[in-house]
């Protein structure tokens, strides 16, 4: 029969039940307690977190440090700065679907008619054509900024009565009294709110196309001219000039 070898370092498993316990529950042996030897066997020591100390979570969801952030694209802003960032009134005419027919079938593409103005007497218009119809928008937009023409305004209306003509579209401009507001269609009335005139009466004499309609208007609304442009180009004074205005300046 073999005997049994005993370490002598090892405490005898009798007096083990009588060992103190610490704080964290281990058993205080000769080495410390468990925690502290760091046997691969008891497993990774973890570290409590106080009572009353929980991570703080934010809007992204990891932490306090998101939250503050308003999300991945930095700080948050309102809509008030977004209506601040554009100064200039657009507005869609009209938008055509193009269809060309090619070998596999039929490629559509969108072109769009867009009014811009910043309302205050300077007025646009432009057509932009690409495969979708927010792209087709924003081409014409930009072209629309950058041809845009200031026109003569008495108070909220035209100085004078004029007939625009582009192609086969006619359309009469007649300046109105305070309180008319703007009595046209839907082509004409976009290039007019573009414009800044609220108190005018057109009437369309020709095509109903909108190009044609939109052109015509461009084209009157061109033709303007002022009392005070007329005096200086004839070399007299105001007074002189024969003209009443609908409204005052």
């Amino acid at each position: 029969m073999a005997e049994e070898t005993v370490d002598p370092q090892q405490p005898p498993l009798s007096n083990a039940k009588s060992l103190p316990r610490t704080e964290g529950g281990g058993v205080a042996g000769p080495q410390g307690t468990a925690a502290e030897t760091g046997s691969p066997s008891d497993g990774p020591a973890v570290a409590e977190r106080p009572a009353g100390t929980d991570r703080p979570r934010g809007r992204g969801g990891r932490g306090g440090e998101r939250g503050d952030r308003g999300g991945r694209g930095g700080p948050r802003r309102d809509r008030g700065d977004r209506d601040r960032s554009s100064e200039h009134v657009e507005n869609v005419i009209a938008i055509n679907r193009v269809a060309k027919v090619v070998k596999g079938g039929r490629r559509f593409s969108f072109n769009a008619l867009v009014a811009v103005g910043d309302g205050k007497g300077k007025v646009g218009i432009a057509t932009g054509k690409a495969n979708e119809v927010s792209e087709a928008v924003r081409k014409a937009v930009e072209a629309a900024k950058r041809s845009m023409i200031e026109l003569p305004r008495t108070g909220s209306t035209i100085p004078h009565e004029v007939i625009g003509k582009h192609g086969a579209g006619r359309v009469l401009l007649k300046p109105a009294a305070t309180g008319t507001g703007v009595i046209a269609g839907g082509p004409v009335r976009a290039v007019l709110e573009c414009a800044g005139i609220t108190d005018i009466l057109t009437k369309s004499l020709g095509s109903t196309n909108p190009h044609n309609m939109v052109r015509a208007t461009m084209h009157g609304l061109a033709s303007l001219v002022s009392a005070r442009q007329i005096a200086r180009e004839r070399g007299v004074e105001l007074d002189q000039i024969p003209y009443k205005a609908r409204q005052e300046s």
